[in-house]
């Protein structure tokens, strides 16, 4: 396995053995030392049983990225994060050709610095700036769960340990019903002990929509949590006839109503005008573009994405700023670090994951993936994340190495 192992640029404060400007002692003088040495990566991917299809998308491949940090100390840091099945092989090259010798030879235990040193890699205007996002979030959870590995603290509770446990839902309903009819797709997630699900809009107009919700919530058992994402699919006029059609039906969120060209205020008029809660955050690349969500009234939920923004530490800004707006966090998709980060959080929500069918790794590539009970995740005390990868599976899904 190659690592990448060159010297990175030493900020000012690197080396200080001192307190900070601040007078807070540094890690180094409370004797926590982590100096990254390199970063190694696999790529994995995994093809789906069926075409899953939102309201203009569809998946048939699953991929993700497994980024480990390694440390002069011994401590390894490991993460996964996930993209789509063309960009893998991009993502893992800017990886180790941006992104790593940005970091090598810093501290991990500053971790601030380690994220500034790595961001320039979303710098460059010529290409998606989503690819170097995800490859600075995969570095990003690696550091941290190396630096909770090193203090022996889970993760959960290094950034907040508000609670150890969270209700986890599915992301389904999709069109084509890829598991079976929509009766048969709910029973499945009360079978697998889930607490809800969201469910897919936005693909037909609200009456046919409304009718596919209803009958969700019809197959569901009473307290069963079921949201709506409508993927961008619908004009404000339509997202706020489908809220109406179904607003008795105890729907907890309704994700991205509205086309993207002007979501942002599509999304304040179908709150103001209908009667569900507004949730959105995934498409955005930064703390900032949230709270420009917030600040303009448009959302109710923020589901931001750690894995699509540069990391748990841009989640956790904005976690921070939509505590002073009173808007309640989530996360899209990746439980294996949401739980996590919603778990911190006095205004965490909920963390979703999808059907075994749809995404293989959540349900396989962990060997020790946390518990159901009642329909939460409960999060167990091992330290960093607290995972163990099945290394036969990895090898299984494995399409690069470096």
């Amino acid at each position: 396995m190659l690592h990448s192992r060159v010297a990175g640029p030493r900020d000012p404060g690197e080396g200080r053995t001192g307190p900070d400007p601040a007078g807070a002692p540094s890690a180094r003088s409370a004797g926590v030392k982590l100096q990254i040495t390199g970063v190694s990566t696999v790529a994995l991917r995994a093809p789906l049983e069926a075409d899953f299809k939102g309201s203009h998308y569809h998946m048939t491949n699953r991929a993700t990225l497994v980024t480990r940090v390694h440390t002069a100390e011994g401590v390894v840091g490991e993460a996964y994060a996930g993209d789509e099945d063309s960009t893998l092989l991009q993502i893992q090259t800017i990886v180790h050709e941006e992104v790593a010798p940005a970091v090598v030879g810093l501290d991990a235990i500053c971790v601030e610095r380690c994220w500034k040193a790595g961001f320039p890699a979303t710098f460059d205007i010529l290409r998606d700036r989503r690819l170097a996002l995800v490859a600075l979030a995969g570095v990003d959870a690696a550091i941290w769960d190396a630096v909770g590995k090193a203090l022996g603290v889970p993760l959960w509770r290094l950034w907040g340990g508000y609670r150890n446990r969270v209700p986890l839902i599915a992301i389904g309903g999709y069109y084509g019903e890829p598991l079976g009819t929509i009766e048969e797709e709910i029973s499945s997630y009360v079978e697998m002990g889930l607490a809800g699900v969201k469910f897919k809009v936005g693909g037909c107009s609200p009456a046919e929509d409304a009718e596919r919700v209803t009958r969700a919530r019809a197959a569901a058992p009473q307290g069963f949590v079921i949201a709506l994402d409508a993927n961008q699919g619908y004009t404000v006029a339509e997202a706020v006839e489908l809220g109406r059609r179904v607003e008795d039906l105890g729907i907890e969120w309704f994700e991205e109503p509205v086309n993207w060209e002007d979501d942002r205020r599509g999304m304040r008029d179908v709150r103001m005008r209908g009667p569900l809660p507004i949730c959105a955050g995934q498409s955005e690349t930064s703390p900032a573009g949230c709270r420009e969500l917030m600040e303009l009234g448009a959302i109710d939920y923020c589901n931001f994405d750690a894995s699509w923004s540069g990391g748990p530490t841009a989640w956790r800004r904005m976690a921070a700023v939509a505590s002073t707006y009173g808007v309640r966090v989530g996360h899209h998709e990746e439980p294996q670090v949401a739980s996590h980060l919603v778990a911190s959080q006095a205004h965490g929500t909920f963390v979703e994951c999808f059907h075994p069918r749809r995404d293989p790794f959540w349900w396989n590539l962990i060997a020790n993936r946390p518990p159901l009970e009642g329909g939460e995740l409960v999060l167990s005390d091992d330290p960093g994340l607290g995972w163990v990868l099945d290394e036969d599976y990895v090898e299984r899904c494995t399409v690069g190495r470096r």
